[in-house]
C-alpha cells in the first residue's frame, strides 16, 4: 500500500511540473504573439555577436549576381547598421536573405512590383503575418556558423557507409541463439561486442557532432515550410510550389532522425529514459545509422535545402520591409508617411525630395534634382557626407526593399558604387592614395557595362599633394561625368568647381558664425561654397591668437593672389 501511495505521489508530482510547464509556456508565447501584433517595432533590438555577424552573409556569397554592393560601397556608407535597424526577422535563413536582400539591387520593376505586393498582403493580413512570424521563431537560429558552413564541409566526412554497424548488429543474433546452445561462450561474445561497439562508437560519434545541429536545422526547416505551406497566400504561389516540392523530395530525412537530433540526445540531467537512450545509441549505432542515411539525403539535396531557405528567408524579409516602414513613421496631416514607394523612369536623373538618414535620430530632410553630376562644397562638419549617404542609400533601398525615406524618389535602375571612407590597406602595405586611386578605377571600369552608374565620392584624392591633387581630380571627375555615369562627389578644394563647372552643378552647405559659435543648418542650397570655418574652429577651440590672425592672413593673400605668402612674425 505504501508502495502505491509513493508511486501515486511522484506521479502527481510530475503532472503538476508538466502542467505549470505547459501553462508557463502557453503564457510565454501569448506574451510573444501580443508583440508581434502591437510591439512588432521592438524586435529590432539585438546583440550581435562577433561570429554571429560574421556568417550573416553566407546565402549571399553563395548566390553572387551583377550589380550587387561591393564590400567597398557597403562598408563606405554604413550598410552594417541599416542592417541591424532594419533586423525585424527571427530565423537565420531571415537573416541571411535579408542581408543578400540589401546587397542586391534589382533591374526590374516586375520583381519589384511582385514585392511590393507581398508587402501589402502582410500589412493587410495581420493574422497570417504572425502565423509566419511564429513558424520562423521556432525555427530559429543555427548557432555561431551558417547552416552553408557546414554543408560546404559535408565533404570533409567523406563517404560514408552504413554497413559496418549493421553487420554489428546482426552478430547479436547469432550470439543471442548460442544462449541456448553454450551460455558462457554467448555471454562472453555479447559482452565483448558491446564493449567494441561502446568503444568505436565514441571515435565516430566526434566526428558527426559538429554536423547534428545543422541537420537539427534542416529539420526545423521542413517542419517551419510544412507549417507555412498550410497557409494561403496568393501573393507567393511560386515560392509555395517550389517551397512543397523540395520538402517533398526531402521527406525521408524525417524518417526516425529522432536517434540523430533527439533533445535527451547526451542529456547529462540524470534522466533514466536520456541516460537509456544514449546506451542504445552507443550498443547498436542507432545515431550513427541515421546520421549516414541523413547525410546521404542532403548532399543529393543541397540545392533543396538552399530552396527551403531561400523561400522562408524571402517571407521573412516581406515582413521585416512592412515593419522597417512602418517604423519609419505613420502618415501626417500632409499625408506624407515618413515614406515612399520609387518611380522607375527610363532617364532623367535623380529626383529626391524631402529625403533623409534613416540612421539619424533628428535628421535634417534636403531633396535633389540631379540630371548631371552634382559637385559639393563646403566647411567641415557642414553636412557634405551625410548628404551623399543619405541619397546613396535611398537609391539602395529603392531598388532593394522598394521603399526610399523620402517624400518622393524618381531614378532610372543604376550599378551603386562609392568611394568614401576608404583607409590604408596594412595587410597589403598599400598606402591611402593607392587603395583610392584604385577604388576609383574600379567605379570607371564598371561603367563600361550597359546599366548606368551612380557612384558617390568624398574628398576625391585626398591622400596626395594639392597641385597634383586638384589636377588629377579634376580628370577623374571629369570621366565620372561622362555620359552613363551620375556622380555625385564632395570636395574642399574650391578651385575645382570652376574647373569642373562644364560637367557638373555647384551645390554646398555652409554655417552661421554666432556669439561664438559655429551653427550649421544642413541646408543644401545650390551654387558653390563661398565661407570656411577650419580657421575659426581653431579660435573656438582656443589656440593662441598670434595662430589664428597668422593663418587668416596667408588664407586671405592666397585667395587673392593665388601665391602662398610666408607670413612670420
Amino acid at each position: 500500500m505504501e508502495y502505491l501511495f509513493f508511486i501515486l505521489a511522484m506521479a502527481a508530482f510530475v503532472l503538476v511540473i508538466f502542467v505549470s510547464e505547459s501553462v508557463r509556456t502557453k503564457r510565454e508565447e501569448k506574451r510573444f504573439i501580443d508583440t508581434l501584433y502591437h510591439d512588432y517595432g521592438k524586435l529590432s533590438e539585438k546583440e550581435y555577436a562577433l561570429e554571429r555577424f560574421a556568417r550573416m552573409g553566407s546565402f549571399f556569397d553563395r548566390h553572387q549576381r551583377k550589380g550587387q554592393l561591393d564590400d567597398i560601397t557597403w562598408n563606405d556608407l554604413g550598410m552594417d547598421e541599416l542592417f541591424k535597424r532594419m533586423n525585424y526577422t527571427l530565423s537565420a535563413s531571415g537573416e541571411e536573405y535579408l542581408y543578400y536582400t540589401l546587397r542586391t539591387l534589382k533591374q526590374e520593376e516586375g520583381e519589384l512590383a511582385r514585392l511590393e505586393e507581398a508587402v501589402r498582403f502582410f500589412g493587410e493580413h495581420p493574422e497570417t503575418r504572425v502565423r509566419v512570424q511564429l513558424a520562423a521563431n521556432r525555427l530559429g537560429h543555427t548557432g555561431k556558423f551558417s547552416l552553408y558552413d557546414y554543408l560546404d564541409n559535408l565533404d570533409l566526412l567523406g563517404e560514408r557507409s552504413s554497413r559496418k554497424h549493421l553487420l554489428m548488429d546482426l552478430l547479436f543474433l547469432p550470439l543471442i541463439g548460442l544462449l541456448w546452445v553454450n551460455f558462457s561462450l554467448a555471454i562472453l561474445g555479447i559482452v565483448g561486442l558491446i564493449i567494441y561497439n561502446i568503444l568505436s562508437y565514441f571515435k565516430e560519434k566526434g566526428e558527426i557532432d559538429p554536423y547534428i545541429a545543422s541537420f537539427s536545422y534542416i529539420m526545423r526547416l521542413m517542419r517551419c515550410c510544412e507549417e507555412l505551406g498550410k497557409l494561403d497566400l496568393p501573393v507567393c504561389r511560386e515560392e509555395w510550389a517550389r517551397m512543397r516540392q523540395t520538402r517533398k523530395q526531402m521527406q525521408g530525412m524525417a524518417r526516425n532522425s529522432y536517434w540523430v537530433i533527439s533533445p535527451f540526445r547526451g542529456n547529462s540531467s540524470g534522466d533514466i529514459l536520456a541516460l537509456v537512450l544514449d546506451y542504445v545509441r552507443m550498443v547498436f549505432h542507432a545515431d550513427l545509422i541515421k546520421f549516414d542515411s541523413m547525410l546521404n539525403t542532403v548532399r543529393g539535396h543541397i540545392g533543396d535545402v538552399d530552396a527551403m531557405i531561400e523561400t522562408v528567408g524571402y517571407v521573412e524579409t516581406v515582413i521585416a520591409i512592412w515593419i522597417f516602414r512602418e517604423s519609419l513613421g505613420e502618415e501626417g496631416a500632409d499625408g506624407n508617411r515618413g515614406w515612399c514607394t520609387p518611380d522607375f523612369p527610363a532617364e532623367g536623373g535623380l529626383s529626391l525630395e524631402e529625403g533623409y538618414h534613416p540612421m539619424l535620430k533628428a535628421p535634417v530632410k534636403n531633396g535633389i534634382a540631379a540630371r548631371k553630376g552634382v559637385l559639393l562644397t563646403g566647411s567641415n562638419a557642414s553636412g557634405k557626407s551625410t548628404f551623399l549617404k543619405m541619397v546613396a542609400l535611398n537609391a539602395i533601398l529603392a531598388q532593394t526593399i522598394h521603399t526610399c525615406a523620402a517624400d518622393s524618389y524618381r531614378a532610372p535602375f543604376y550599378h551603386v558604387y562609392s568611394s568614401m571612407a576608404l583607409r590604408d590597406d596594412m595587410e597589403s602595405g598599400e598606402s591611402y592614395y593607392i587603395v583610392e586611386i584604385k577604388a576609383l578605377k574600379r567605379i570607371l571600369d564598371a561603367a563600361a557595362g550597359d546599366v548606368p552608374i551612380l557612384c558617390f565620392v568624398d574628398e576625391v584624392l585626398r591622400g596626395t599633394n594639392t597641385i597634383e591633387r586638384i589636377a588629377a581630380s579634376t580628370q577623374i571627375l571629369k570621366s565620372l561625368g561622362r555620359t552613363g555615369i551620375l556622380c555625385f562627389a564632395a570636395t574642399h578644394d574650391i578651385e575645382l568647381t570652376e574647373l569642373l563647372q562644364d560637367d557638373f552643378d555647384n551645390y554646398h552647405f555652409e554655417e552661421d558664425v554666432a556669439e561664438g559659435d559655429v551653427v550649421f543648418n544642413y541646408r543644401l542650397k545650390e551654387g558653390k561654397a563661398t565661407t570656411r570655418n577650419a580657421i575659426k574652429l581653431l579660435e573656438l577651440m582656443g589656440y593662441d591668437r598670434d595662430v589664428i590672425e597668422r593663418a587668416t592672413a596667408q588664407a586671405e593673400h592666397f585667395a587673392e593672389s593665388g601665391v602662398w605668402q610666408n607670413v612670420i612674425d
